[in-house]
């Protein structure tokens, strides 16, 4: 069974990630959003079916996105099983989504490889404010799936998904 690609497409891009719209009210180079499925809704309802896979064949720069935000959920889900309310939860997704993080083109990036590092510092700084909007959305809309409103803790049927590895990658560095 094939893994599931982006059937999203734009010629804008940032390297070769595609800068797609995204319906959010963080600021960032993104486009706004039509309120139509965006990669964010993609990328959470194709990641229970995507984590499994250890190879994936890129079949355009949507799927570079995709395929980023599928490790950072999975950076999330880590995040999300030590919360005790929604509350705790919005709280770490927003800390995880402006710490730290490497781009394409840094040694702490995982997928290099795969990514173009951007051209001059411009475009690197464009880049970085496209994946913190990214990261910022993504973890909104993972608490509201992941928190169960009923007993105001973590889903099982996602936790379940927390040690699975997409591709045998990690955007956390080893033992974090």
């Amino acid at each position: 069974m094939p893994a599931y690609h982006s059937q999203l497409s734009t010629n804008m891009k940032i390297g070769n990630l595609a800068l797609l719209p995204l319906n959010t009210k963080y600021r960032g180079p993104a486009p706004p959003g039509t309120g139509e499925n965006d990669i964010v809704d993609e990328a959470l309802f194709y990641f229970k079916a995507n984590v499994f896979f250890k190879n994936y064949e890129i079949k355009g720069d949507s799927d570079r996105v995709l395929i980023y935000l599928t490790l950072y959920i999975t950076e999330c889900l880590k995040k999300l099983q030590r919360c005790s309310s929604t509350t705790d939860a919005q709280k770490e997704m927003a800390s995880l989504a402006i710490a730290k993080f490497s781009i394409p083109g840094e040694a702490g990036f995982p997928l290099n490889a795969m990514y173009q590092k951007p051209t001059n510092r411009g475009e690197e700084d464009q880049m970085r404010a496209y994946v913190q909007q990214l990261r910022q959305e993504t973890g909104l809309r993972l608490v509201e799936k992941v928190m169960d409103p009923q007993t105001n803790k973590p889903s099982k049927f996602w936790m379940c998904f927390v040690k699975r590895k997409f591709m045998d990658r990690s955007l956390s560095g080893p033992g974090q």
